[in-house]
């Protein structure tokens, strides 16, 4: 069989023609189950009292209105539990350590919507009910909304624990002469606005006690393993006590690698009354108590000589990381490690702080870290042309790493594996037609029209991380199983998992049944998330196929007695000294089954995105007139699947550019509480899109395949504001994330 990495692609390295998901007819035919479809017998629902105020001292949670409520089951605060269950830490322990997150709130409250009691009913409607007659009593106290104001540790969240959870430094301090000598020196500030993860599915979550103290747990999650184990270790029991089922996933972007704390109180509640427990988190608790993301503020300070070669660049980043840094603690520093960009500066130095406020907690949103780094490096880049008055792509061009210095060690630690920087930025511009949009430019600035403005992102990431499992079984009835560590949230794995095991087989992809996101069929997994799926997921599943082939070739060779080096494989059949097999026939004989175990470095993803707009001056309205979008992901095993999959992330991308805000007031409440106040692209929104493709395979693995999903909330945002601060004719920093109306029409002034 031809490699499905190396040999059988175009020349950006699309595999065959693309082929619709075999996930698709049940979901778009209303047959999909979500944690919410679920029924179990004698199922109760969960509610929670959640806390009004940002920051405040618990006095009292009286339940006793709410126990009397018809229907409700049981009620518990934190007063009511002997040990309230604390959430494990996620990855490393010390950004936890004196700031533990507790499943209910017990002497303080941290951000408004912490959960303080659960109530539990015979239905969620009834929970409600009890829900709303609880009292709760809160000295308010300072709300710190601004990590600046936080760092200074006035107002701590923990007492006894600084409100600066992590600080990091990566690269090496800058020499102040390279500054001094430098030909000019641009400075930059950034805000990035806290996002909300409007998934179609919020959080669910369904907890089934079993006898002998075992638990069934049903929960719209991307680690169900991770989940399997924090539940375990928090609940006294061991792993194997403890079954985690994902079902159909209505979106994640990276609210769903967690253990919330609802999610424990659920178990809590589950296990004290003997029954099923189902908490499903509506739009309402979404957007004011559901995780967060983004939430950075920048600054930057970019050097270059008179030729605008870039000399070095300076990035301070902080990040609010809301009440607990369970998970968002991390994701300054992954913006750190990637401010080097796509640029082969010589000095690169960045301080990095996750800083505690009176916020929900921040988590990683799609991109997770990278969408931070590619905006305070691109629209500082495009600041920097302005200065020299270069064209901003050739200013790019002049700076990228080139093809020949791959792999490519950056100065904030990455090796960057492959890459042609330049080509997906000349095949951007081909694409977006950028000549006659800088002609029609001009003769707008000539002879008058609204203002017209042409951004460009060059962007690089990081996809990957961790290990991953994957088998494949031959079963005698000619099918096969593939079975993977990795947990499908509406990717499609189902339908490229099997193809990447048909192809190495030589099986029709239709034979392929893809398992996955089932702890009990799973033996063990690390999860979806940072574009790892095909990247880590596919090559286990890849190596998994060739060691199946491997053996059913020993197996041939030894019934017809010949060696298995004159075994063929061919269309799925084997071909040993004149006689055939197929995987069916050796499969009646004894299991044929093989499993893998890969361990692959991170990849870097690359690509350029162009943005065309058209600016009103008078009503500050953006229009998006084009948008380009040339990803480099390595091998594409499904072109469908990946073009979705960077479709719907760069509407999220515009989404962020254009119009979305977590907002709260100054003492922390959140404003924006319903989708009427959270605003989100619609198809009405979204422009001319154009995707194109290069291909710079991952020399790492065998499938060749990088992450893919994320590229669209990298690149639209600065390439959108590069592109209306060109139409506007004034310096990106002066624009705020997202452009509304008004920080256009001000802007335009």
């Amino acid at each position: 069989m031809p490699d499905p990495g190396r040999e059988g692609t175009t020349a950006a390295g699309r595999q065959d023609a693309a082929t619709t998901r075999v996930e698709d007819p049940p979901l778009l035919s209303g047959h999909g189950r979500f944690v919410a479809d679920l029924r179990v017998p004698d199922c109760a629902d969960a509610a929670f009292v959640r806390s009004p105020v940002a920051h405040g001292l618990l006095r009292s949670v009286d339940l006793t209105a709410a126990r009397r409520v018809d229907g409700v089951l049981g009620a518990w605060s934190a007063a009511d539990l002997d040990d309230v269950p604390l959430v494990p830490p996620m990855m490393r322990p010390e950004p936890g350590h004196g700031r533990a997150w507790p499943a209910l709130a017990t002497d303080r409250v941290r951000y408004a919507g912490e959960a303080v009691a659960v109530v539990v009913a015979d239905d969620r409607y009834l929970a409600e009910d009890g829900r709303d007659a609880a009292r709760v009593s809160i000295d308010a106290l300072p709300a710190v909304l601004d990590p600046a104001d936080s760092a200074g540790d006035e107002v701590r969240l923990h007492p006894g624990a600084s409100n600066v959870a992590m600080e990091t430094t990566v690269g090496e301090p800058v020499d102040p002469r390279v500054w001094d000598r430098a030909a000019v020196v641009v400075r930059a500030r950034y805000r990035h606005p806290p996002l909300c993860h409007t998934s179609m599915e919020a959080r669910a979550i369904l907890v089934r006690p079993e006898p002998a103290g075992a638990l069934t747990v049903w929960c719209s999650h991307q680690a169900p393993h991770r989940l399997r184990n924090d539940i375990a270790e928090v609940f006294g029991l061991p792993p194997g006590d403890v079954r985690v089922v994902v079902p159909d996933v209505g979106g994640a972007f990276g609210g769903k690698s967690e253990t919330w704390p609802e999610y424990l109180a659920v178990v809590l509640a589950a296990r004290r009354l003997g029954r099923p427990v189902r908490w499903v988190e509506d739009r309402h608790e979404a957007l004011t108590a559901g995780p967060r993301g983004r939430a950075q503020t920048q600054d930057v300070r970019l050097a270059a000589d008179a030729t605008g070669r870039f000399l070095a660049m300076e990035l301070r980043t902080d990040a609010a990381v809301g009440g607990y840094p369970h998970t968002g603690w991390f994701l300054p520093e992954v913006t750190a490690r990637m401010a080097a960009g796509a640029y082969a500066t010589p000095h690169v130095h960045v301080r990095a702080r996750a800083l505690l406020t009176t916020t929900p907690p921040l988590c990683p949103y799609r991109g997770a870290g990278r969408p931070e780094a590619a905006y305070a490096v691109e629209c500082t880049v495009d600041l920097l042309a302005r200065w020299l008055g270069m064209d901003p792509a050739e200013l790019r061009r002049r700076n990228f790493v080139p093809p020949d210095r791959f792999p490519y060690d950056t100065p904030t630690g990455f090796r960057y594996d492959s890459g042609d920087y330049a080509a997906a930025l000349d095949l951007a511009l081909e694409t977006a037609g950028h000549g006659h949009w800088r002609a029609e430019q001009a003769r707008r600035r000539e002879h008058g029209g609204p203002p017209l403005g042409i951004g460009i992102c060059a962007y690089v990431e990081r996809s990957g991380a961790g290990g991953e499992f994957g088998a494949v079984e031959a079963h005698a009835d000619g099918t096969f199983t593939a079975t993977s560590g990795c947990c499908s949230t509406g990717q499609g794995h189902a339908t490229s998992f099997a193809r990447v095991v048909a192809r190495e087989l030589g099986v029709d992809r239709h034979r392929v049944r893809v398992v996955e996101g089932d702890t009990a069929l799973v033996p063990r997994g690390v999860g979806s998330f940072a574009s790892r799926s095909m990247q880590n997921g596919g090559e286990a599943l890849l190596q998994s196929a060739r060691s199946l082939a491997g053996e059913a070739r020993e197996r041939a060779a030894a019934l017809a007695g010949v060696p298995a080096g004159d075994v063929t494989l061919d269309g799925g059949t084997l071909r040993a000294g004149g006689r055939t097999f197929t995987f069916a026939d050796l499969a009646r004989r004894e299991p044929l089954r093989a499993e893998a175990q890969v361990e692959p470095p991170q990849a870097f993803p690359f690509g350029a995105y162009v943005a065309v707009v058209e600016v009103d001056p008078e009503l500050g309205s953006v229009r998006v007139l084009r948008l380009v979008a040339v990803d480099d992901y390595g091998t594409v095993i499904d072109p469908l699947i990946v073009r979705g999959q960077t479709y719907g992330s760069i509407a999220q991308g515009l989404g962020q550019a254009l119009c979305e805000e977590s907002v709260h007031d100054e003492d922390g409440v959140p404003r924006s509480v319903s989708l009427l106040d959270y605003l989100l692209p619609t198809v009405a929104e979204m422009p001319e899109v154009a995707q194109a493709e290069t291909c710079s395979p991952d020399p790492n693995t065998a499938l060749g395949a990088k992450g893919a999903g994320e590229a669209g909330c990298i690149g639209v945002p600065p390439a959108v504001v590069n592109a209306v601060a060109d139409a506007l004719q004034i310096d990106p920093p002066a624009l705020a994330m997202p452009l509304t109306p008004e920080t256009c029409w001000e802007a335009a002034r």
